[in-house]
């Protein structure tokens, strides 16, 4: 595609032993309409563009994030927050690169080193709500994504950073495989009770492994290749069980692996939660 618009960065965020990720659109902030935000992921095949405005402030690096996708706006987007980070990076070509960023109602530390063929970037992700289900959103969301009971494992929980989720275990990885949601019904759903979407994952294998799959068709993104931000909220539910460090692999269902790192600490008002993914920029375009 060529264009004399502004130029687009193509990032895969969140690779998995340097191949897949999820193709991000990243790009310095431009004058233009939030319909026009919205256009970006379509017309660069993209789930989801990041909007770059970065300066010198003065104690350091900053840069304010705006997030978009076919549907609208997001509060965060932690693939996303992987993929700027990267494309902050690779501009300022030093080994390590620190700086503040801004988003909705929120400024943190993000940090990215540069490895041999690729940008390992990290973030802090700001807190975790976590919660119990209702049993409407049981009753509405598990149907609809194709969940029974015989897969079905304990500790559904509703999770939000930013904008609430389903957080719902499966028993294995090959019935994590086999999902195949109703769209329609499912966006039914998440519409209904105001949520993202839902964050399908397999019971940990072995300490701090998993899979998972995120469905998200309210903000038109039927299956995310890589959900970071969702990833988070799992970490600091397994937290409570013990587990301090989880790697999560995403996107082969998709044909893009994916994997995600999530640390977590104690804080004052429940865990803490850094995140970490891998990144790539794999070409530069200009948006017609």
């Amino acid at each position: 595609m060529s264009g004399d618009g502004p130029r687009v960065s193509i990032v895969h965020a969140c690779l998995r032993d340097g191949r897949g990720g999820s193709p991000t659109a990243v790009l310095d902030e431009a004058p233009l309409t939030d319909g026009e935000r919205r256009r970006v992921p379509v017309l660069m095949g993209t789930s989801h563009a990041v909007f770059v405005s970065a300066y010198d402030g003065p104690d350091g690096p900053v840069a304010a994030l705006r997030f978009f996708t076919s549907e609208g706006e997001l509060p965060a987007c932690g693939h996303g927050t992987v993929a700027a980070l990267a494309f902050l990076a690779e501009r300022a070509g030093s080994g390590e690169h620190r700086t503040t960023l801004h988003t909705t109602g929120r400024a943190f530390a993000g940090r990215a080193v540069r490895e041999k063929g690729h940008i390992t970037a990290s973030f802090d992700t700001g807190p975790v709500d976590l919660r119990e289900p209702t049993a409407i959103e049981c009753a509405l969301v598990l149907p609809a994504l194709g969940v029974t009971a015989d897969i079905l494992a304990p500790g559904t929980r509703g999770a939000a950073i930013g904008r609430p989720r389903l957080l719902v275990p499966v028993a294995t990885r090959s019935a994590l495989a086999a999902l195949d949601p109703d769209p329609e019904r499912l966006r039914a759903a998440c519409d209904r009770l105001g949520l993202l979407g839902c964050y399908v994952y397999s019971v940990p294998e072995r300490p701090g492994r998993a899979a998972a799959r995120m469905f998200a068709p309210s903000i038109g993104v039927p299956e995310d290749v890589a959900n970071a931000n969702s990833t988070a909220c799992l970490a600091a539910h397994l937290a409570d069980r013990g587990v301090t460090g989880i790697a999560v692999d995403m996107g082969d269902s998709l044909g893009s692996p994916a994997t995600i790192t999530a640390t977590t600490r104690p804080g004052p008002s429940g865990s803490l939660v850094r995140l970490g993914g891998a990144a790539r920029i794999v070409r530069v375009l200009r948006l017609p």
